[in-house]
């Protein structure tokens, strides 16, 4: 009997790690993609701090499951070294989207240093999830048309220079605030000194998609006394902005006299929309 020859051996497999987005809470926000790649995993790293478990449905019956609550980063990085050595498959399962708070980064750094595979699944971020919840668009025309997406100084996580909320506050523009419910009287002295006038309406919402799922409305003015009657603290999301109660305007997007590549404008249509934007003009 002749030895195998090295070049018949199977060539061992490249180990891979996939950063999915679980989305805000309910299992059933995971994208396919998403879904497939938890199904497809040997390994399975999920936080059970904030994320469902009802995502672990996805998972095989013979993966192995690591809730990552309690670990640093040290704590997780031996498993992308076994990973980058065995040829493994590891799902590492993000709250929202990885892209958003997520110490994404140097999870990235780590695995491109060991020679791994990367893919990043994008998730619903819980800013959208609200919105949803609430069911209003967060761009009016004519009121809003820019989201900003921040979070509160003073925090774990130091801000950088001149990316205080008082700052944005100062667009007057929709703001998506995160991670600051634990200060909502600062939240609600900075919106303020940054110009939102007290009247301007606020969503409040704690554990959004969850089964214990609590959405309130507000306004500044009232920001501080409705967190603190609530008791809240963590996983709550701030939608801050005029737009959150404006109507009564038209996006120019399906008006009859916008034309793109797939419709022509109606052209009397036209002529009023033009006439429109030309008086609606700063002089």
């Amino acid at each position: 009997m002749t030895a195998r020859s090295d070049s018949c051996a199977p060539e061992r497999r490249q180990g891979k790690v996939t950063f999915v987005g679980a989305g805000p809470g309910a299992a059933d926000l995971l994208t396919f993609r998403a879904a497939r790649a938890i199904a497809e995993a040997d390994v399975v790293i999920w936080a059970a701090s904030l994320v469902h478990p009802d995502v672990l449905q996805h998972a095989r019956a013979d993966a192995e499951i690591i809730d990552s609550a309690r670990l640093p980063m040290e704590g997780v990085l031996p498993v992308y070294e076994r990973a980058a050595r065995e040829g493994l498959r590891v799902a590492r399962i993000h709250s929202g989207d990885p892209a958003l708070w997520g110490a994404l980064q140097e999870q990235l750094d780590r695995c491109r240093e060991l020679g791994l595979r990367i893919e990043v699944v994008p998730g619903v971020s819980a800013f959208s999830a609200v919105a949803a919840i609430v069911q209003r668009e967060l761009t009016i025309p004519e009121v809003a048309q820019s989201v900003i997406l921040t979070r509160l100084g003073g925090g774990k996580t130091p801000m950088p220079p001149g990316e205080e909320v008082r700052e944005f506050a100062r667009h007057g523009t929709t703001m998506a605030v995160f991670l600051s419910a634990a200060r909502s009287g600062q939240l609600q002295d900075e919106l303020l000194a940054g110009g939102y006038h007290p009247d301007t309406p606020v969503v409040v919402a704690y554990q959004a998609t969850w089964p214990d799922e609590l959405v309130l409305r507000c306004t500044v003015g009232t920001l501080e006394q409705t967190v603190k009657a609530h008791k809240l603290w963590k996983h709550t999301l701030f939608l801050v902005g005029p737009a959150l109660a404006a109507g009564g305007t038209r996006s120019h997007l399906y008006h009859p006299g916008h034309f793109h590549t797939y419709r022509r404008a109606d052209r009397e249509a036209r002529r009023r929309l033009r006439q429109a934007r030309t008086e609606g003009a700063p002089g």
